[in-house]
């Protein structure tokens, strides 16, 4: 779900004065409860999304992860992960500014809640990375998602953002393991990420969990 984090504070304050105002005067006891619950369901959303760009937070893409890993574990099926940052960003923000920067986050975050499925999560996980949850996706599977969202992103008009100035974005990918944690497949899809940076702009790497060394006396 695609949320505002600051109109959703600003529809916060405007709820809770209400409410003082309300309970100043005495209002109904069961219309001040049916408001707090829905102030309270702003804040839960805030919580958990990116002030900046809309998308998930780091806190908020856990909570998705986690849960994610639990219904594998239910259900025996399998999953992709991904973790994704623009390249040569530091240099963009040095030669553009900070606010053009921002601006770069923010569409790029647009494109991909727009492209990706209702079943998929999307969240800001750092400065310049961003996670992406491939329910019910094979890892043989996950290039051609990102396949899709690297021809969405590219469809952005840059020009108007950045001229001169070629966008791209590189990816790690994972997929789940046996007892994996969120904290182990997002490091895993880091490490990826890195090589992926190490070939160049625009690449993609997969890295699964190393198997465990073989013992012949366990023959």
């Amino acid at each position: 779900m695609h949320t505002n984090p600051s109109q959703d504070i600003q529809k916060l304050t405007v709820q809770l004065t209400q409410l003082v105002e309300k309970v100043s005067s005495g209002a109904d006891k069961a219309s001040i409860v049916q408001e707090l619950q829905a102030a309270l369901e702003t804040l839960r959303a805030a919580a958990i999304h990116d002030g900046l760009t809309g998308a998930l937070n780091r806190r908020g893409l856990l909570q998705k992860l986690d849960a994610e890993l639990d219904r594998a574990k239910r259900t025996g099926h399998s999953f992709s992960f991904a973790v994704i940052a623009v390249d040569k960003f530091q240099d963009l923000s040095e030669q553009f500014g900070s606010a053009i920067g921002d601006q770069v986050l923010k569409s790029l975050a647009q494109a991909s809640l727009k492209l990706l499925r209702t079943l998929d999560s999307f969240g800001r996980i750092s400065d310049n990375e961003f996670a992406i949850i491939l329910a019910g996706t094979w890892l043989t599977d996950s290039g051609k998602a990102i396949t899709r969202l690297t021809a969405a992103v590219s469809a952005v008009d840059w020009a108007s953002i950045v001229p001169a100035w070629t966008l791209s974005f590189s990816t790690g990918l994972t997929t789940n393991a046996h007892d994996d944690t969120s904290e182990e497949m997002i490091r895993r899809a880091s490490e990826a990420l890195a090589l992926a940076k190490a070939k160049g702009p625009g690449s993609s790497t997969q890295l699964e969990q190393a198997l465990p060394d073989f013992d012949p006396n366990m023959l």
